[in-house]
């Protein structure tokens, strides 16, 4: 299956990958077994700081569906960081999205979009996935989202 340069889909998306993020406690950003890329969960940043809020009382849904989004250019930097070279991705296999969310908020899977959608536009066929999308009552310094992925690779 030939799949179109993944940076050079990032840099028409006007995409530049930040430098990969350093875990927060006592785990590592990435882990491989086989073929098999797992990454850590990772949470929302706005201007650099964790992105703090709750869908359903302090953010609407498409201000989710942005942190979402935020998240995978991170999740892709760290991809990056442990692969060296994003065109090795043969797959990315599973999303699971955490929802900082009010019991009420049913639109976790509208957030993930945020995610899923830029994923799957970067990586063509490549970057459509299995996944699910909880509520929570809380993440980690109150960030209103965290996603992890697992990827598969050459």
């Amino acid at each position: 299956m030939s799949q179109a340069n993944v940076y050079d889909k990032l840099k028409e998306l006007g995409i530049e990958l930040p430098i990969a993020g350093a875990p927060a406690a006592a785990y590592v950003m990435s882990a491989q077994s086989g073929n098999t890329v797992y990454l850590s969960g990772h949470i929302a940043k706005k201007d650099g700081k964790v992105w703090v809020g709750k869908l359903g009382a302090t953010l609407a849904t498409e201000e989710g569906k942005a942190a979402a989004r935020s998240i995978a250019i991170d999740l892709m930097a760290t991809l990056h960081a442990h692969v060296g070279d994003l065109n090795r991705v043969t797959r990315i296999v599973k999303v699971m999205s955490l929802v900082n969310s009010t019991p009420e908020f049913t639109e976790q899977h509208l957030v993930t979009n945020g995610a899923s959608e830029l994923i799957a536009e970067v990586f063509g066929d490549a970057g459509k996935h299995a996944r699910s999308a909880f509520g929570v009552a809380q993440i980690p310094m109150g960030a209103c989202v965290e996603i992890e992925l697992i990827a598969e690779v050459a």
